[in-house]
């Protein structure tokens, strides 16, 4: 370490001398010409302020350090006039890359030229500081321009962000929107069609009416009236001037405190019936209008798309109304002709008749089932059941044809075996592709056996006094209209007084999920269970018969049963009947 210059500043020129000196010390390559002016701004700040209050006493030290090759210029600035109260000097250190050109303090020659040089370094220095200020200006003001720019695009970008936000919010509403319509449009088609589906299932119009409110209130609707023209009024009944409007322009009527707007809907006044809720009275209308339809809103309001599932939900309900008229005016037909077809049975001496009948429950109620009984001159009775195939009003007409030519080829013979060959003859030549089953049995008066004859029927069951039963399970001839020609044989079976036959068609007895053999089973335990005192009242047996078998479900198809009864033998006085 170089000793230190030790000066005394008590004038402007040794203030002078002292900072030229400084700058000498100062002046090594490489040091931070702004650090460098700070140093000796502020010593000369310092030296300035003293020579104010009597002068001071200036130190510059040198302190090399050896790791690193720099250099540290200390000053140490004393008042000479000590002030109350110690306080330590002024001290200001400045780190140099190396050595100044004279790392030793010498003294300054006062001359002009030594003044001179240390102002134009001075200047120099000022210079240099001054090209660094314009360059940091320069830097600076492109640095603000690159940022004004760079917030200008941020700026920008952010707008860009804010319009692709806010069209994505308008997307969202737009897909929410769209979402919430879909849904909506979903669940009008779904109740239309579980709707539909409900009033069409059935066939009686009552109970299409009672299902009306079940399904539209309270969702839809908060009150449903039906006026249907073709039943009697009722008198004390009002018709809204909307239902009326709708009956006389085929047109859907809405009414309210304030219209609806709603597409293919006219607006009329608020009805008196209903003037603070809106009314929609849809004509029922399929090739003619039948009735009106009026809903009661169950808010202040009905909803456009709401109105348009309505109407067509009326229509669907116009419809299924319709089929029910329709297929009950057939049903009234059919049972007109069903009725027709069934006589009542002769009361013949020695043979005792029961019958039944029951139509499907589906369907036009009307089939191809029948019985009959046919007295003969001889006093004989045959005893007939039939099924022709299928259902319907051709079924009907086919089995009155089966009838007649019956009765009319029993008239000529009373074999069951013949009868049925020539009936089969007739259906295989008249109605070809119609086929039918057929049983028939014959009685003699006082003859203990029973000659019978079956055409791809179900067997007939016997039951003897006493409560034992078989079944004649003979094998049956093919059925009648089969194409092929056929001859039937007559079987005979015994029959002792008192024994009951029981003929029938394959309604009573079969089953889908089971076939006909538990039926027929079922049939003979049912049969065996009756008393003998029991078989005294045939219908009673009839309907008992029917319970176990014919369940009160509906049924496919028709059941037709025929009783007969032989008569008991002659009691006697000393063993009375039992």
């Amino acid at each position: 370490m170089s000793p230190p210059d030790v000066r005394k500043i008590t004038s402007l020129a040794q203030a002078v001398d002292a900072r030229i000196s400084a700058a000498r010390l100062t002046a090594a390559p490489g040091t931070s010409p702004v650090d460098r002016a700070r140093f000796l701004t502020a010593l000369t700040a310092r030296l300035r302020e003293c020579l104010g209050r009597g002068g001071a006493e200036l130190t510059l030290t040198l302190h090399p350090c050896a790791s690193d090759g720099t250099v540290t210029v200390r000053a140490v600035v004393e008042p000479l006039a000590p002030r109350p109260g110690r306080t330590p000097p002024w001290q200001l250190t400045l780190t140099c890359p190396g050595p100044a050109p004279h790392d030793q303090p010498q003294p300054v020659d006062q001359d002009d030229t030594t003044y001179a040089d240390a102002v134009l370094a001075a200047d120099q220095e000022t210079a240099s500081i001054l090209r660094r200020l314009d360059e940091t200006d320069r830097q600076l003001r492109l640095h603000r321009e690159e940022l004004h720019a760079t917030n200008q695009g941020v700026l920008a970008l952010h707008a860009e962000l804010e319009a692709a936000a806010r069209t994505q919010r308008a997307l969202l509403d737009a897909e929410r929107t769209a979402h919430a319509a879909a849904e909506k449009t979903r669940r009008l088609l779904t109740f239309l069609g579980d709707a539909s589906a409900a009033v069409t299932a059935s066939l009686d119009q009552d109970d299409i009416l009672r299902l009306l409110p079940e399904l539209l209130v309270p969702e839809y609707a908060s009150q449903v009236d039906v006026w249907l023209f073709d039943e009697s009024a009722d008198p004390h009944s009002a018709r809204s001037a909307a239902a009326v409007a709708a009956a006389r322009s085929d047109r859907p009527q809405h009414a309210g405190p304030r219209p609806g707007a709603l597409p293919g809907i006219d607006d009329l006044p608020p009805s008196a019936l209903s003037p603070d809720r809106p009314l929609l009275s849809i004509p029922l209308t399929v090739r003619r209008t039948a009735g009106v339809l009026t809903l009661t809103a169950s808010g202040d309001r009905f909803d456009a798309d709401t109105s348009v599932m309505l109407v067509e939900l009326a229509r669907r309900i116009a419809i299924a109304l319709d089929n029910a008229r329709r297929y009950e005016q057939h049903r009234d037909t059919a049972e007109t002709l069903q009725r027709a077809q069934l006589t009542d049975l002769p009361r013949t001496e020695g043979l005792d008749l029961a019958a039944r009948y029951l139509p499907a429950t589906r369907g036009l109620n009307i089939g191809g089932d029948w019985y009959d009984a046919l007295p003969q001159p001889d006093g004989s009775v045959l005893a007939v059941v039939g099924d022709v195939t299928g259902h319907g009003l051709r079924a009907a007409v086919i089995m009155g044809q089966l009838r007649t030519a019956l009765r009319a080829y029993a008239a000529e013979d009373d074999s069951p075996a013949r009868i049925l060959t020539r009936l089969h003859r007739m259906l295989r030549h008249q109605q070809p592709n119609l086929y039918a089953t057929a049983v028939i049995a014959r009685f003699r008066p006082g003859d203990p056996h029973v000659v019978w004859a079956a055409a791809g029927h179900p067997p007939a069951v016997v039951r003897v006094p006493g409560g034992g039963v078989r079944v004649l399970d003979a094998r049956p001839g093919v059925m009648l209209g089969v194409p092929l020609p056929f001859e039937y044989e007559d079987q005979r079976a015994e029959l002792p007084p008192g024994s009951t036959l029981v003929l029938y068609t394959d309604g009573l007895v079969e089953r889908r999920a089971h076939g006909i053999d538990p039926g027929i089973e079922l049939l003979g335990r049912t049969l065996s269970a009756l008393g003998d005192s029991e078989l005294e009242d045939l219908d009673g047996c009839a309907e008992s018969l029917l319970k176990p078998l014919v369940h009160d479900t509906e049924r496919d198809d028709d059941v037709c049963l025929l009783l007969c009864r032989t008569a008991p033998p002659p009691s006697r006085e000393h063993h009375p009947s039992r």
